[in-house]
């Protein structure tokens, strides 16, 4: 199988307008759209689309932003729609999936990463899916590509509501290499110029198999509402320091294009 895990570290680190940083360990899977009913055959800790240790549901990811949610259209299908849209056609390539799963039966991922490759193997774009604490999601399409490095870069401004003490029109500065042995991914925040926050993201490759599935379960119990009360308490901190807050309901016009908006 292509699929594989990336045990990984997250550092965050603002500058402005106060210092405050933090580093944690996690892992993350790293999965071919195209392996998602197979490798419940192989790890017997995952499922698709029902409860398990570990659990890929297709409704989590990429749902459209209008009406209800096409949840009879499998995740594949809904990345392939978004692209085309873009007027992006990969032709038969692969779609390889940087994610959290649903762990114990919770689900939240503050971003995943869809690396996308043509028929021969070439880096297409990446689409980084962004959610908020409050479920809503927003993608960005990435599709500057810089050889000699074998990285994606791209800056835009976010236009969504990710922490309230970042403003939503300050701009995502992406840069990521395509995963191999090692994992490596940086977004800075910027506000014209100048970076005022850091999120780095390391990993090295694992298979992915029942012993290693075992492990990190064993090791990072509740992965994903551990993520969740960390960003809970670094939010709380940072109240405490009397950082600038920006309620939700501030600036509506600046939200835009948001996946599964909070009035639906």
């Amino acid at each position: 199988m292509k699929s594989c895990i990336y045990e990984c570290k997250v550092m965050h680190q603002r500058s402005e307008p106060i210092k405050h940083g933090f580093t944690y360990k996690l892992f993350m899977f790293y999965l071919d759209l195209d392996e998602l009913d197979i490798i419940p055959k192989h790890v017997k800790w995952i499922s698709r689309n029902r409860w398990n240790v570990f659990s890929f549901f297709d409704k989590n990811h990429l749902q459209y932003p209008k009406e209800k949610p096409e949840t009879n259209k499998d995740v594949k299908e809904q990345i392939l729609t978004y692209l085309h849209a873009k007027g992006i056609d990969l032709k038969g390539g692969k779609i390889m999936l940087l994610t959290h799963l649903t762990t114990w039966g919770y689900q939240f991922n503050p971003v995943s990463f869809y690396y996308c490759f043509d028929e021969k193997k070439h880096p297409v774009c990446v689409v980084a899916e962004v959610s908020n604490t409050f479920r809503e999601m927003k993608p960005y399409l990435i599709q500057s590509f810089l050889e000699k490095e074998e990285r994606f870069e791209h800056r835009e401004v976010k236009h969504f509501y990710v922490s309230p003490f970042i403003d939503m029109d300050a701009e995502f500065d992406f840069k990521l290499r395509i995963p191999n042995e090692s994992l490596h991914i940086k977004i800075d925040d910027f506000k014209g110029d100048k970076s005022f926050f850091k999120s780095t993201l390391w990993g090295k490759k694992k298979p992915l198999n029942n012993a290693n599935v075992a492990w990190y379960a064993i090791r990072f119990p509740m992965i994903t509402l551990r993520i969740m009360w960390l960003i809970h308490w670094n939010a709380f901190v940072l109240w405490l320091k009397r950082l600038p807050f920006y309620a939700k309901k501030s600036h509506p016009e600046l939200q835009r294009d948001i996946y599964r908006p909070l009035s639906h």
